[in-house]
């Protein structure tokens, strides 16, 4: 058992659903800042932010779609949000890809 499985084994559910929630949130900003950086671009090279902006955006914990897709237009990137349903009542059973 990885150290991870061991430390979930120990909480709630609803504190691994948490805790798993907060991890991605966090994976979210860092992957945000190395996406700008693989395009070679700097905080200040945003023409719709202030080198300040860019900086909250990257570091915030939830960040709207409409931010987020004014940042990634910034970039000239594009934003795919999958669906998928979770309950497994639903008649619908595949992904649905939204293009944004």
């Amino acid at each position: 058992m990885d150290a991870i499985a061991m430390m979930e084994s120990k909480m709630t559910s609803e504190s691994v659903r948490k805790s798993r929630m907060m991890a991605e949130q966090e994976i979210l900003t860092i992957r945000l800042s190395q996406l700008r950086e693989k395009l070679g671009k700097k905080q200040n090279d945003f023409p719709t932010f202030s080198q300040t902006s860019i900086s909250r955006l990257e570091n915030r914990k939830d960040i709207r779609i409409s931010t987020l897709i004014e940042y990634l237009n910034d970039m000239e990137m594009g934003l795919e949000i999958k669906t998928y349903p979770k309950n497994k009542q639903y008649t619908i059973s595949e992904e649905v890809l939204l293009k944004v």
